[in-house]
């Protein structure tokens, strides 16, 4: 399946974004993804519900539609199956509550769950790259799977890759490799420059120690 890229215009992000309000729109983490992926979709198609309505853009596959919003400066998008009635899965671009303010602007960390019947069809690849190509940086939580993992260095053939120290809300440049141990420390942190981005650039924008 060649999935196009993604024609709706990226918000803008807010400048001092504010995380006052409490948006479930995801799974919990003890919430089987199917239950939450049907709750999901069920909200999607509820009048009067928050999700109910959003709007949607269709993706390379004609049984496939994407339907975003934004909440509080967080990008959620919900990749709905209309052909079988259900949603594949959803991508959401969180803020990092360990970002100072000047980073917060520019970084989301990106997270992606699909049903299984979905997975390795570059769903979630194609709206990583739409992020991208819309000028957002990205960057990793604390944690990677091995799929998230071999997804992030596939970006990183159209993308500059790096490597950063992330604590006391401050970035430090590692470099574009770093040894197994340091990638695995908790406070390691990779990211990807969106389309119009520099390294010096960034540097300056977020704060970030070279």
């Amino acid at each position: 399946m060649a999935l196009l890229s993604l024609p709706f215009p990226w918000p803008p992000l807010p400048a001092r974004a504010s995380r006052t309000e409490l948006r479930i729109d995801v799974a919990r983490p003890t919430q089987p993804v199917a239950d939450a992926l049907e709750n999901l979709h069920a909200r999607l198609h509820t009048p009067g519900d928050s999700l109910q309505g959003i709007p949607s853009i269709g993706l390379g596959d004609p049984d496939l539609v994407v339907r975003y919003r934004e909440a509080d400066g967080e990008f959620y998008l919900y990749v709905e199956d209309l052909r079988h009635r259900r949603l594949a899965g959803y991508t959401v671009f969180n803020r990092l509550v360990e970002l100072d303010r000047r980073a917060d602007r520019h970084l989301r960390a990106p997270h992606s769950n699909y049903a299984a019947p979905y997975q390795r069809r570059g769903l979630a690849s194609a709206l990583y790259r739409w992020g991208l190509g819309a000028g957002l940086c990205l960057i990793t939580g604390a944690r990677q799977s091995p799929g998230a993992h071999a997804l992030w260095r596939a970006l990183a053939r159209d993308h500059e890759l790096g490597c950063v120290r992330l604590a006391d809300r401050r970035l430090t440049y590692l470099g574009t490799e770093v040894p197994p141990a340091v990638l695995e420390d908790l406070h390691t942190r990779m990211f990807l420059l969106g389309r119009g981005w520099t390294l010096a650039r960034f540097a300056h924008e977020t704060g970030m120690r070279l």
